[in-house]
């Protein structure tokens, strides 16, 4: 299910609304601190959260902040990082959890399965009551965005937990490719716009010494093995047939379909298999980490980057760097069957962030409920994931534009300057509730998109040479919910089935298996991997989730 964009007139709606509801003195969203009476002793929640560096959350203002305004006191549970998910596991399995969990979505979650499995078992409790009573904000956002109420609720109609709703334009279609457009320059090249064009420049910075240092040192193009859009695979094989950079599915008339058994999966590898033959492609975009692509990137002796695969260039160059303005997007490239982007969620990962459980008391979970449903206002988000106003954002002052077109400017960050020590002023990624993308576009940016402070505008821009590039149809693996009952299967099948494409990928680019010879066994193997009840979960889960 595609994230939709609202029109202007919902936006100014919404916000409107939660602007409301952030001042008002109703009391629905918790009010302010003047209207809790100082009297009344604060309630003790306590709430397992991840510790993240440069944030401590004890002595965070905007910890301290929100306890006031809700009369709360946490007791936090702190957990490093680096095993989150088994910490948070054997706090659920010893029965000695907290009232509720606040997580940082990309370190960890409680997935779709958990939530089904916890929330049948009655350790965490649905939210859909507290949310009709005491959730202004929350309700009015579900109401408005379909996406954000399929991503939040179970089949069986219950919200059992909160997602991380982070709209990222950028992030949205990841697999984009950035050219060294100096060189395109010199050596009196286009950018190209077929993948035959985009060969010929790759040979031409391989051969022709773009550098001018008389040495073939030149890598045409690298990237790496992350799944943040550094992979060389999905942008060169998106002239041929839609990848997805993920589970490799294609829909067709509603129906799912895996892209890696089709006639044009076998012609895109052909393709790529030129390009490696060739000696076009760094070997190492097959097998290094995002930090040895970087050190291609930044070569001291000589700048030997011609293409980069990422989703934004700083993950292979230096922002700000010397460097950093020669790199320039790509543009989808049209191949004999379209000219495809990968298109994702935009980050928005489906499972939970946010749960309450039943050791919370009526009380307590009315006062956390309120607390959400203030991170689900302009003000509030913006307090708990970027830290808070007047220490780390302030009001637009006049002429300040915002990212998007026909945006309305909101935030305009504080820069940090040198040698500051951290601000400790918001919760970070464990503060991101509710960030649609007419939120992110609300943030001011200067239009020297080549200038660091303004770098968002810049991949903005980029992105929008993607935006619609997409299918018509996509499956939204990312708003589908699986019958528990099948999750497991379907978990361990996905692992197997994804594991082997992306094997017999290599094999087939690098030559260890022959595309004419090897073909037929490696559809085999897929079938013997059971890629046709796969196909029938995933089906299932979207016919149910269509309903």
């Amino acid at each position: 299910m595609k994230m939709k964009s609202w029109s202007l007139l919902s936006i100014i709606l919404i916000l409107s609304m939660a602007l409301s509801a952030c001042s008002s003195n109703n009391g629905q969203s918790g009010g302010n601190s003047s209207e809790t009476n100082a009297s009344t002793k604060p309630l003790e929640v306590s709430v397992f959260a991840v510790q993240e560096q440069g944030i401590d959350l004890p002595t965070n203002k905007y910890t301290q902040f929100v306890e006031d305004k809700f009369n709360i006191k946490f007791k936090f549970e702190l957990v490093p990082s680096d095993g989150a998910k088994e910490k948070r596991q054997i706090s659920l399995a010893s029965g000695d959890y907290p009232d509720a969990y606040i997580l940082t979505h990309y370190i960890d979650q409680f997935s779709q399965a958990d939530l089904l499995k916890y929330g049948k078992q009655g350790v965490i409790v649905p939210l859909n009551d507290l949310i009709d009573k005491y959730a202004p904000n929350i309700k009015a956002a579900m109401e408005s965005n379909s996406d954000l109420k399929t991503l939040n609720t179970a089949p069986d109609g219950k919200i059992y937990g909160l997602v991380a709703y982070t709209q990222c334009f950028h992030c949205s279609y990841p697999s984009k490719m950035w050219i060294n457009s100096e060189w395109l320059k010199k050596l009196n090249l286009d950018m190209p716009t077929t993948p035959e064009e985009f060969k010929n420049v790759l040979k031409a910075f391989k051969t022709q010494d773009p550098n001018g240092n008389g040495a073939a040192d030149e890598v045409a193009l690298s990237g790496s093995t992350e799944e943040f859009g550094v992979r060389v695979l999905p942008f060169l094989m998106n002239g041929f047939v839609y990848d997805d950079d993920r589970n490799y599915l294609n829909m067709s008339g509603g129906k799912v379909e895996s892209a890696a058994i089709k006639p044009e999966w076998k012609e895109g590898l052909t393709y790529v298999k030129s390009l490696y033959d060739e000696g076009l492609i760094d070997p190492g975009a097959f097998t290094q980490n995002a930090e040895a692509f970087k050190k291609i990137g930044e070569n001291a002796d000589a700048e030997i980057l011609g293409a980069g695969a990422g989703m934004h260039p700083a993950i292979f160059i230096d922002l700000g760097g010397p460097r950093s303005a020669k790199y320039n997007p790509v543009p989808p490239l049209k191949g004999p069957n379209g000219a495809f982007g990968t298109h994702d969620n935009g980050g928005v990962s489906p499972g939970g962030k946010f749960v309450i459980t039943n050791k919370a008391s009526e009380e307590e979970q009315i006062a956390l409920i309120k607390l959400v449903d203030y991170m689900y206002t302009p003000e509030g988000q913006t307090n708990a994931g970027s830290g808070m106003k007047g220490i780390d954002w302030e009001d637009p002052a006049p002429g300040d534009k915002a990212l998007g077109e026909d945006v309305k400017p909101m935030v305009k960050t504080i820069p940090s300057k040198e040698g500051e020590k951290p601000r400790n002023a918001g919760w970070s990624g464990m503060g991101h509730f509710y960030m649609p993308k007419e939120y992110r576009d609300s943030w001011v940016q200067g239009e020297d998109i080549y200038d660091s402070a303004n770098y968002e505008r810049r991949l903005y821009e980029a992105t929008k040479l993607y935006e619609g590039s997409e299918p018509k149809e996509l499956f939204p693996f990312w708003s589908i919910w699986v019958d528990p009952a099948q999750s497991d299967e379907m978990s361990m099948l996905q692992t197997n089935i994804r594991d082997y494409i992306e094997q017999n990928a290599l094999q087939f680019v690098t030559g260890n298996k022959d595309l004419d010879k090897d073909w037929d066994s490696y559809v085999e193997g897929l079938k013997n991997l059971k890629l046709d009840r796969y196909l029938e979960i995933l089906q299932a889960a979207y016919d149910a989730s269509a309903k």
